[in-house]
């Protein structure tokens, strides 16, 4: 397999490095590259910082800015980051008005994340387990926080830009990850730059939630099917999961996995919201593209959101990151 690379031992000081420097305007790196943060902190507003195992880029580093993250922590690729690297992310972006921790339900990122905020001031959490492929896996407890993390990131990032404190922040929070739900297929697996070599090359499709931390959490493997059946077995698993809830204004939301293109996500995002739309879901807001990736995994995941006035109005909001930029 050929990729762009010097070394396996600094791939990822090396990205990051580029990563500041091609957005030198409007992020810093940390010392001994523990974080990356935003350039301007504003006073009084609460601080959100989340983070894990690299290779999803630009998941997160790539939502640090405004009307998203103030800092982000990015561990060594599929590795959760450590708790001295949350530690020193908060201290460099605390203004004095809390830390608010975006955290995916996977089993080291919770634990690690829980250590950093045991050993802060003004720290709360917000879990994200939007997967619905799988109830638990061997890797997490319950279900897995994957491409819907975004999405709270971007409304409670707003919110925070807004002025909201820290406790209503949290409990907005848990109100968009709860009315989110997704689900993937992967095509192909990926290729780990420690390894040289693509994981479960013989898998053809797997039905799954996105690769989010390195192992698929198979719902099962089948053969290939055309975009609007597979389309439609997740669709019915997003609305099954939600039941009732899924009625009324909605974000679609169709992720690419890193080696996906454009084209193939469009059309799989025209089957979904057809599918959606069918069954008294309305689209109002939608996302297309490759934002929470599995380094060169072909393949996509389906997230929905359940919105309202509010949440509408919060993902509406001016956004200036390296990924997501709108409104300003």
């Amino acid at each position: 397999m050929k990729k762009f690379i010097n070394s396996v031992d600094t791939v990822l000081t090396e990205s990051l490095d580029g990563f500041v420097a091609a957005h030198a305007d409007i992020l810093v790196l940390g010392d001994e590259h523990k974080f990356i943060r935003r350039k301007t902190l504003r006073p009084g507003k609460v601080a959100l910082i989340s983070g894990g195992g690299s290779g999803h880029e630009p998941l997160h580093g790539g939502f640090v800015g405004h009307g998203m993250l103030d800092a982000a922590c990015p561990g060594q690729v599929f590795t959760s980051p450590t708790p001295d690297q949350m530690l020193a992310a908060a201290e460099a972006v605390d203004t004095g008005a809390g830390c608010l921790f975006i955290v995916k339900n996977y089993e080291g990122d919770v634990m690690n994340f829980e250590m950093a905020a045991e050993m802060s001031e003004g720290v709360q959490q917000i879990v994200t387990n939007d997967d619905v492929a799988v109830e638990n896996s061997s890797y997490t407890t319950g279900r897995r926080g994957v491409a819907g993390t975004l999405v709270v990131e971007k409304i409670v990032g707003a919110a925070a830009e807004h002025g909201l404190a820290l406790a209503s922040l949290k409990a907005l929070g848990d109100r968009v990850n709860a009315a989110t739900r997704s689900m993937g297929v992967a095509l192909t697996s990926c290729t780990v730059p420690a390894a040289g070599l693509a994981m479960d090359a013989d898998a053809e499709l797997h039905l799954a939630v996105a690769d989010i931390e390195s192992r698929l959490a198979r719902r099962r493997r089948d053969a290939l099917k055309s975009a609007d059946a597979i389309a439609q077995e997740i669709c019915a698993a997003i609305l099954g999961d939600l039941g009732d809830k899924a009625k009324g204004p909605a974000l679609l939301f169709v992720n690419g996995f890193g080696g996906t293109p454009l084209m193939e996500l469009y059309l799989m995002y025209n089957s979904a919201r057809l599918i959606f739309e069918k069954h008294g879901v309305t689209v109002t807001r939608s996302l297309v593209g490759s934002y929470v990736t599995s380094l060169d995994m072909a393949g996509c995941s389906i997230t929905l959101t359940m919105l309202d006035d509010e949440t509408t109005a919060f993902w509406d909001a001016p956004v200036h990151t390296a990924a997501l930029r709108w409104g300003m």
